[in-house]
């Protein structure tokens, strides 16, 4: 069963006008299926598991690309950098767009290898897992998000409701296609699989993790983290590390598109403001395996539900703008004082605040914050509460409550 992805119809745009494009994300979320499907007449399909193939590409590139010739899809590129400068010898022959189609689940690791050698001639996106509009087929109204009235009235209009249960019954189990898609497999078998699959083949590459015990510590110990500030001293001492280790750990698990970090917003006006980022997992299943919650009820009902739930919307809010070719401005917000933003999403200059809460009865005490947005020196959009209520409300001046649906 396929389902078609948002960033398709970016991606085909592009490939009319790059000779190379590059599709970053962590692993199972459906990078190398969206390219089988798009895959044009006579492009051939190469994959770096086959470690004769891996052999050739890394010892004699030249001959590789000799024996694979253009049009051409080459999977997890990272593990194969050799290539680099020989797929630039053959773009640079013709010039022709759509020659390479790239994939790799570690993008900061790869971006120095893929700016020396390909600067100008490649095109870089990036693949999360399934939206909830994906798995309801509705990619043709899945836009960037933004808390205006025409864009949450076509997100309700196409999306319909969603309770409570169903909502937490999506962040347990989570986005990943084949975890998402098909019920019957098992969710802890999967998760467990995924985990150990990912130590294996990426954290040895990348970091030569010798204790894999001590890294599945740092992995739950950020999961119980998700959505909230990040303290590097805290998280090393909850997981026995050294901070070192938990810095380059924590930087490798933002490379591999495992975890996002929300930077604070920063003026030059004031120093009042807070500078560390927010952590947020980009899979709630993932994130739910990891902290040990047996159900969407009991996840609903426990500590995390408020913070799984946050770390949900942002993940939507983030598919909505890279599943369409888009790099958003999302920054929140926390001063010394104690004023919060969960989310402001910043455009031509113009602040749109956001909380995120976990009911279905907000008030104006939600968004009492908000003022603080023209001390920034910035223009306030029209603000939001994103939660449980069925329909698209007015809170203030400019201000909704908006039903989670919408996303």
């Amino acid at each position: 069963m396929y389902i078609n992805r948002t960033l398709e119809r970016f991606f085909l745009e592009a490939d009319k006008h790059f000779p190379v494009l590059l599709l970053t994300g962590a692993r199972q979320v459906g990078k190398t299926t969206m390219l089988k499907h798009l895959r044009k007449d006579g492009m051939q399909y190469v994959t770096f598991d086959d470690p004769l193939v891996l052999s050739l590409a890394k010892e004699d590139p030249a001959l590789f690309m000799q024996r694979f010739e253009a049009p051409l899809i080459l999977e997890e590129i990272q593990y194969a950098p050799e290539l680099l400068p020989y797929i630039k010898m053959s773009v640079d022959r013709t010039m022709q767009p759509g020659m390479f189609w790239l994939t790799g689940s570690q993008h900061f690791h790869m971006m120095r290898d893929v700016s020396e050698s390909l600067s100008g001639r490649i095109a870089l996106l990036s693949l999360l897992g399934l939206s909830r509009r994906e798995m309801l087929r509705e990619i043709d109204t899945s836009g960037p998000f933004l808390p205006i009235p025409e864009v949450v009235k076509e997100g309700l209009a196409a999306n319909g409701r969603l309770s409570l249960a169903d909502a937490y019954a999506l962040i347990w189990r989570g986005s990943l296609p084949r975890i998402a898609l098909y019920k019957k497999i098992d969710r802890d078998l999967f998760y467990s699989s995924y985990v150990q699959t990912y130590l294996q083949r990426d954290v040895r590459d990348l970091a030569r993790v010798g204790d894999e015990m001590a890294f599945l510590r740092f992995l739950r110990a950020c999961a119980a983290r998700t959505g909230l500030m990040l303290n590097m001293a805290d998280l090393a001492r909850d997981a026995d590390i050294a901070p070192n280790t938990a810095k380059k750990w924590l930087s490798i698990l933002e490379a591999s598109g495992i975890v996002y970090l929300l930077p604070p917003y920063a003026a030059n006006l004031t120093n009042r403001l807070v500078k560390r980022p927010k952590l947020y997992f980009l899979d709630t299943g993932l994130c739910s395996y990891l902290t040990n919650w047996s159900s969407p009820q009991t996840i609903e009902a426990g500590a995390m539900g408020g913070a799984i739930f946050e770390t949900w919307v942002i993940g939507e809010i983030l598919k909505s703008y890279f599943h369409n070719g888009k790099q958003p401005a999302l920054y929140y917000y926390r001063d010394k004082d104690k004023k919060e933003i969960d989310l402001l999403i910043i455009r031509d200059d113009t602040a749109y605040p956001i909380e995120i809460k976990k009911t279905a009865s907000p008030t104006r005490k939600d968004v009492r914050h908000f003022r603080v947005i023209e001390r920034l020196g910035l223009r306030r959009g029209q603000g939001a509460v994103i939660c449980f209520v069925d329909d698209f409300l007015p809170l203030a001046k400019d201000i909704n409550a908006i039903p989670v649906a919408a996303l």
